[in-house]
């Protein structure tokens, strides 16, 4: 029937008077109206995406639904997507939903470099987390997003990441004891994910809070809670129904991460609430340097934005400062986990590489008193930076990440993004694309030779993002990953534990049942050790 007619139709209904019957067609005359206008704005939406190649449909309601997984399969069918499309392709998911996914270095430039006032956090993959981490610099926008980074940039100046240099080989030195300590007892096969995610919670804890949880070696509820959150996340973006909140928060699961959340967020604020009535009695830490110079305080993370001001002398509130806070808990423990267990599994997986690091590591190290790694150090081992660069590209711990802009976006070929529509950035895609990188699945450090690197587009390798956007604390999670791979190869030998792995894509890059690797302690290095060369690789 068409349109005009259902109108008469229904009008007539209105007219002759209310019978069940009456009311039935009418409630179905309604829906068919309904139905029929949603089919007709998804057909103008997806028609407006026409200028990109479409990959095969399950069929036109559910669209590509239900076919990318986040197993080992579902990476090697995006591995498929870059050999077919190269640079991008669109992507429905259901009748509401049409995406744009783009995985080649001059697609996603424009799209990180657009200003933060036309970009937008989009909720179908980020709204889920907001009950948990508020506005914080993950999920807000706008002005509200650019005066919370200016704030916050000081927490992540280098004379702030000096101190925490010194809380990274602290925890290092903590979970190497208790490798030790496990090697002894004959557990010599460890999870590399479980183990390195206690100790990185371990650190930002310190560096957030100054709080020392002893996480590594026993578990508190906020820890357990920050876990529950980060599993009752994932399980709530799988299962469509609780995305709509009315069914979620009546569920068990709703109802856990709740719970979970008043934990999160009760240790959060009894911490700023605490911290602020200190400054206000004592001041400012430059201030208690001076009146107790034999006694001075460290600067943490909430300190700096207690002590932050914008242009007109306001700071952030305790709302502000514990959304950011807790951003900062959830952003920095599992990618960092993520970053330095494939880079210990991939150096596992090359002997050749694991020798090289080490060699350069003893040569850096040789002569003193203390096994410390300085700040000074984080220049001075090149070819180990190289390693972990290799291994973020090959697994990178954050595979995607998705914008929507408030204006029509061009991307090369004179395609054009309309505004609200979702970018799906590929990260995995970007750093796996066959026309970007050659032979894209081998692991090759050389790759990030700065011999080899001249002429590379700056956003061919993006673990951080890029542009106004990108990760404030990349600079952070390059000194944790450094100090902490240092010293686990000048300490253990690691060679592999499990015949196969299995790449398992949930938010963060991790293995089907864990990452398990063999651990062989090492003696102190002699006192003399040969200068480092790294194996050549054509």
């Amino acid at each position: 029937m068409p349109a005009g007619g259902m109108f008469v139709h229904l009008f007539s209904l209105l007219g002759s008077g209310f019978s069940l019957w009456g009311v039935v067609q009418l409630t179905g005359l309604a829906l068919v109206l309904f139905l029929s206008v949603k089919i007709m704005a998804v057909s103008r939406r997806r028609n407006r995406l026409s200028c990109f190649a479409i990959p095969p449909t399950r069929n036109w309601f559910l669209g590509h639904m239900g076919i990318m997984k986040s197993t080992e399969e579902g990476l090697k069918a995006v591995d498929e997507l870059l050999r077919t499309y190269r640079h991008s392709c669109a992507w429905f998911l259901g009748p509401f939903y049409n995406l744009v996914r783009v995985f080649h270095p001059d697609y996603i430039k424009p799209l990180l470099l657009a200003s933060a006032s036309i970009t937008i956090k989009d909720e179908l993959f980020y709204g889920l987390m907001r009950p948990w981490l508020g506005q914080g610099l993950l999920l807000s926008n706008g002005e509200q997003w650019s005066r919370h980074r200016r704030l916050l940039t000081p927490a992540f100046h280098f004379d702030i990441l000096k101190i925490y240099i010194v809380i990274f080989n602290q925890s290092s030195n903590i979970l190497h004891a208790k490798w030790r300590r496990l090697v002894t007892e004959g557990q010599n096969s460890l999870d590399m994910f479980e183990q390195l995610s206690l100790m990185t919670l371990d650190s930002l804890l310190k560096c957030t809070f100054s709080y020392d949880s002893q996480c590594q070696e026993k578990s508190s509820e906020y820890i357990s809670a920050i876990y529950e959150l980060g599993v009752l996340v994932q399980k709530r973006q799988r299962y469509l129904p609780h995305h709509w909140d009315c069914l979620y928060w009546r569920s068990p699961e709703g109802k856990r991460f709740r719970r979970a959340c008043d934990v999160v967020h009760g240790f959060t604020a009894s911490i700023v609430q605490q911290r602020r009535a200190e400054l206000d009695q004592q001041g400012a830490p430059e201030i208690q340097a001076k009146e107790n110079p034999g006694r001075k305080k460290v600067t943490d993370f909430i300190d700096v934005l207690l002590l932050s001001k914008d242009e007109d002398g306001n700071g952030l509130t305790d709302e502000e400062i514990k959304a950011q806070a807790d951003t900062f808990m959830f952003e920095g423990h599992d990618t960092a986990a993520s970053g330095i267990s494939w880079v210990l599994y991939n150096l596992a997986s090359h002997p050749e590489y694991q020798e090289c690091c080490r060699d350069e590591i003893n040569t850096l190290l040789q002569g003193r008193e203390e096994d410390q790694i300085m700040w000074e150090d984080l220049t001075s081992m090149p070819f180990t930076t190289m390693c972990i660069k290799e291994s973020l590209r090959l697994h990178p711990p954050v595979a995607a990440i998705s914008r929507a802009y408030s204006v029509d976006k061009t991307v090369p070929g004179e395609r054009t993004i309309p505004k609200g529509s979702i970018c799906l950035v590929s990260i995995y895609g970007t750093h796996h694309n066959p026309a970007v990188w050659p032979d894209p699945d081998v692991y090759n450090p050389m790759r990030f030779d700065p011999e080899n690197s001249k002429g590379r587009s700056p956003y061919a390798f993006v673990p951080f993002s890029a542009g106004p956007r990108n990760c404030i604390g990349q600079n952070f999670a390059m000194a944790e990953m450094r100090v902490a791979v240092a010293l686990t190869l000048r300490r253990f030998r690691l060679t592999l534990g499990a015949p196969e792995v299995r790449r398992l894509y949930t938010l963060i890059m991790k293995a089907e049942g864990g990452l398990r690797l063999q651990l062989e302690p090492l003696d102190p290095p002699p006192q003399s050790s040969p200068s480092p060369t790294p194996p050549h690789t054509p």
